[in-house]
């Protein structure tokens, strides 16, 4: 082994035990005393989870808001994206494409919980801020790469409605949309995919959804409740990935 390697490896193990020393971490009272049982006891009671009638009803109106929160935030997102991003391609000029390239980073660097946090202020607890942050942060992302899509796309078809009479919309309309158009939606439905387990975080900070429920139960130590929750979320997230493979191999690969 090349001397250099070896001082790369000596130096990620001494900042590995720097961080360790530093953050006080104990690996030792992990398995220390009764600690291993406590955590055994603790993971038992998450294995009976509530199925009880009153409580799945609470579940499927949480998972409705949680879908509900994805999917609108989702599509708020997407016209916010398309908004930008059409100036962020550079089609009205470099001083528009630096100000908006400008707002979407700024937008997609706050990350989904602070966006919650602030829109939690703003609108008050409730499904609401998560959806209105939901759609800030993905916006930054989707009018990226809306606006990189743009840019990848001929500039022939949409130029040549323009000689024939036509105008700056019904150019990008009739000329640019139609062969961007199937990225753009898949773009969308990938993102879908992302806010439907992020909706599921956001309740933690007070943003509704079954996020809200599982963190209220694990506040108040009801393991049962919590585990129906968990079961909740990995059945909408895996029912959201089918239908969203689905429509990507209907609409997006036609």
């Amino acid at each position: 082994m090349r001397p250099g390697n070896i001082l790369v490896l000596l130096a990620l193990l001494a900042a590995a035990i720097a961080s360790f020393i530093g953050l006080g971490i104990d690996l030792g009272a992990l398995v220390s005393g009764d600690a291993l049982q406590q955590m055994g006891s603790y993971a038992a009671r998450f294995l009976k989870p509530d199925l009880s009638a009153p409580h799945l009803a609470a579940i499927g109106w949480g998972a409705l808001e949680t879908l509900a929160m994805s999917a609108l935030g989702t599509l708020l997102a997407a016209l916010l994206g398309m908004v930008f991003a059409i100036p962020a391609a550079g089609r009205f000029g470099n001083a528009a494409q630096g100000g908006a390239r400008l707002v979407l980073n700024a937008l997609r660097a706050v990350p989904e919980l602070v966006w919650a946090a602030l829109m939690v202020l703003a609108a008050g607890l409730g499904p609401n801020a998560g959806t209105l942050a939901l759609a800030m942060h993905t916006a930054g992302v989707l009018g990226r790469l809306f606006a990189e899509a743009l840019e990848n796309t001929p500039a022939e078809p949409a130029e040549a409605i323009r000689l024939n009479g036509g105008g700056r919309i019904t150019a990008f309309c009739y000329g640019t949309l139609p062969a961007v158009w199937p990225q753009l939606v898949a773009y969308m439905l990938y993102r879908w995919e992302n806010n439907i387990r992020m909706a599921s975080v956001l309740g933690f900070v007070g943003a509704g959804g079954l996020g809200q429920m599982l963190y209220m139960s694990l506040s108040l130590f009801q393991e049962a409740q919590a585990a129906s929750v968990i079961l909740a979320m990995l059945v909408l997230v895996l029912g959201v990935d089918a239908l969203s493979g689905w429509m990507r191999q209907r609409w997006v690969s036609a």
